[in-house]
């Protein structure tokens, strides 16, 4: 059986990121999707199990995903899952360079490859940050995430208006 870890802080889940574990559900018998919380972003806008919650409910239609939060190196969650390999989402060439570190440090350190799947095309400038700063901002994002995020995002900003 061949698993697919893909790995993200997701806050929030956006339709590259769909995109992506669309395609992977595809090619691997099983994925799974590991929200992580990066101490090296701002504060997130959603807590790990809001963002679990909101990845389950826009992948409902998805039937090999399962998702799980971590907050331990990729690596151990690679070999506790039994991942065949990690699978990353690119945007752009400057996604790569970074992306190219990360999978050779995640190789040297368990032997799992990295697996890239370039975004298409019109979901290729969508970014979590930017959604965040648009969203806290009031702006409308729901073009760019599927609906369970979008209901999220609008609950969000009316609690932090009132």
């Amino acid at each position: 059986m061949t698993i697919g870890l893909i790995p993200g802080s997701f806050d929030p889940f956006h339709n590259g990121h769909l995109e992506v574990v669309e395609r992977a559900s595809v090619i691997f018998d099983e994925i799974v999707v590991a929200a992580i919380r990066n101490p090296q972003k701002s504060q997130p806008m959603f807590t790990l199990d809001e963002r679990r919650e909101m990845i389950a409910e826009s992948l409902v239609h998805v039937t090999n995903v399962s998702i799980v939060s971590i907050s331990t190196l990729l690596v151990n969650v690679a070999r506790d899952v039994g991942a065949t390999a990690i699978v990353k989402g690119l945007r752009a060439v400057s996604d790569f360079e970074s992306e190219l570190q990360m999978a050779q440090m995640n190789r040297s350190l368990s032997g799992v490859e990295t697996l890239f799947i370039p975004t298409s095309s019109h979901h290729s400038f969508i970014a979590s940050r930017l959604l965040r700063e648009v969203a806290r901002l009031g702006g409308d994002v729901s073009a760019f995430v599927p609906p369970p995020v979008a209901r999220r995002l609008a609950q969000n900003h009316l609690g932090e208006s009132s």
